[in-house]
């Protein structure tokens, strides 16, 4: 699944008009960077959230023909779900078996051929967790011999890839917003949490500064 129904409040105003997935990056959406190295490593079926201006993204994309892909939509009303609602709202799309989620709005070069089998049977998550952007010097959670906690200092930042299964939803109502964070760290203090840290690049795509950036870099890489 690729989230996609954010607003791009801090990218405006070139959310004004275009959803945040289908800013361009090095001449492609940047939805399509994920879709790309989705169908490499294998992916046939992906889910799309979406809420603002969702019509242009599933206008664009279609139905995933061009990547050798099954997309399948999830519309969301306006103002969106929030993370967890979303996911929640698109569980009868995703199966019964463990999924992976994307952020739409990061780029990353994490193997996302590696999601197959990261989870081990008693965990309910697996994230990927990233060392911590200037943006965000605090992290979010710990690391130790592939446990996700929460105490300590040496944090790490959430990447916005994990690996879940549809038990951790089960308590959101379908349709109703739902943040990810608590339920993540009721998870956590379950001992049901895996993670690994990826040393390798990954950018928030959070402001038109930062866009431009890997937009130079990408170019450069070319």
């Amino acid at each position: 699944m690729i989230l996609a129904a954010g607003r791009g409040e801090r990218m405006r105003p070139l959310t004004d008009h275009t959803p945040k997935p289908l800013l361009p990056v090095a001449g492609k959406p940047l939805i399509v960077w994920h879709l790309e190295r989705l169908a490499r490593a294998g992916f046939r079926d992906i889910v799309i959230n979406h809420a603002h201006l969702g019509d242009e993204i599933e206008a664009l994309l279609g139905a995933g023909d061009a990547w050798g892909v099954r997309i399948h939509y999830s519309a969301e009303p306006v103002g969106a779900l929030e993370t967890a609602g979303g996911i929640a709202n698109a569980l009868h799309l995703l199966g019964d078996t463990p999924f992976l989620v994307v952020n739409g709005d990061i780029f990353c070069d994490w193997d996302v051929g590696r999601a197959n089998g990261a989870l081990a049977p008693e965990m309910l998550a697996h994230l990927v967790l990233v060392d911590n952007p200037p943006q965000h010097p605090a992290g979010d959670f710990t690391l130790t011999q592939q446990k996700v906690g929460v105490g300590g200092t040496a944090r790490l930042t959430f990447s916005g890839i994990g690996i879940y299964r549809t038990e951790l939803f089960a308590g959101i109502v379908r349709g109703q917003p739902a943040k990810l964070a608590p339920l993540l760290h009721e998870t956590i203090d379950a001992g049901r949490i895996s993670g690994e840290h990826h040393l390798g690049r990954w950018v928030d795509v959070g402001t038109p500064e930062r866009l431009a950036a890997l937009d130079a870099e990408l170019r450069m890489a070319c």
